[in-house]
């Protein structure tokens, strides 16, 4: 019998990219879905495109909304009476320098990355602690544990989700919940057309590395199998996952290399 099937797991950001990779997978392991994004039209296409045996449900979600959050919370419990698996993977990313990104891009940036999905955790816990089970998964990224040039905000965006989410572990794991943060490299998704700029615009266009990078639907693969296995964290991607440990060994050598790598 599947890990997941018939478990309750709400997916935000699942209209595009890693969500909908990501909701496709568990889909197929017969787990039920909640599928949250702003775009009602593409969570509707992603949901059709779910195969599996269990229900999925579309439930539009904005994280910059806070004061919304707790009526969407009591939505997504309704629909099932538990959440066993939250999946925080609402995001944006940024690509500017930094003396160039403008304050109002920054806290947008962190509304949505952190305060929005730190919330939104928040009100689910008190779920899971009834129930004495749950799972929290955030995606991170690898530059949630090293900083890159024109990353600023995203990567101090990630930075902070890593604090939140090892300090929330310590809290919740003795009362059966377990939180799992993910670090994806490049995966081939829209993320950088999609990162803000300095004034806030689109980039618009997919940086080398990301259009080279790993496929969405063997990341989500690749998830499922983390999840499964419960782990506390994990790196998804290739060999720029590297970088994570020559940080943490040869902090001097990953300093030469970054400054010499081609990072857009």
């Amino acid at each position: 019998m599947s890990t997941f099937k018939n478990k309750w797991i709400w997916i935000t950001g699942a209209s595009a990219g890693l969500g909908a990779a990501m909701a496709r997978a568990f889909a197929l392991e017969n787990a039920n879905l909640i599928l949250s994004a702003r775009n009602v039209e593409k969570l509707q296409a992603v949901a059709d495109a779910c195969e599996g045996t269990g229900e999925k449900h579309i439930l539009p979600l904005d994280l910059t909304e806070i004061d919304l959050l707790d009526q969407k919370v009591k939505k997504a419990i309704s629909l099932g009476g538990r959440i066993d698996i939250l999946i925080n993977n609402g995001g944006i990313s940024q690509r500017a320098l930094a003396k160039d990104t403008l304050p109002e891009v920054s806290r947008k940036v962190f509304e949505i990355n952190f305060f929005g999905t730190i919330e939104l955790t928040r009100l689910v816990v008190p779920t899971m602690l009834q129930q004495k089970s749950g799972h929290i998964m955030t995606i991170s990224s690898v530059v949630g544990k090293f900083g890159t040039p024109y990353r600023s905000t995203y990567s101090a965006s990630k930075h902070a989700l890593q604090g939140y989410f090892d300090s929330l572990r310590f809290e919740v794991e003795k009362e059966g919940i377990d939180v799992t943060l993910i670090c994806p490299g490049f995966i081939r998704t829209d993320v950088t057309r999609n990162a803000l700029t300095a004034d806030g615009k689109p980039q618009n266009t997919m940086d080398k590395k990301t259009a080279a990078g790993m496929s969405p639907d063997k990341f989500a693969k690749k998830v499922v199998k983390v999840m499964r296995k419960r782990k506390k964290e994990a790196y998804i991607g290739g060999s720029e996952l590297l970088a994570i440990y020559l940080k943490r060994y040869i902090p001097s050598l990953f300093r030469w290399i970054i400054a010499r790598t081609e990072v857009r």
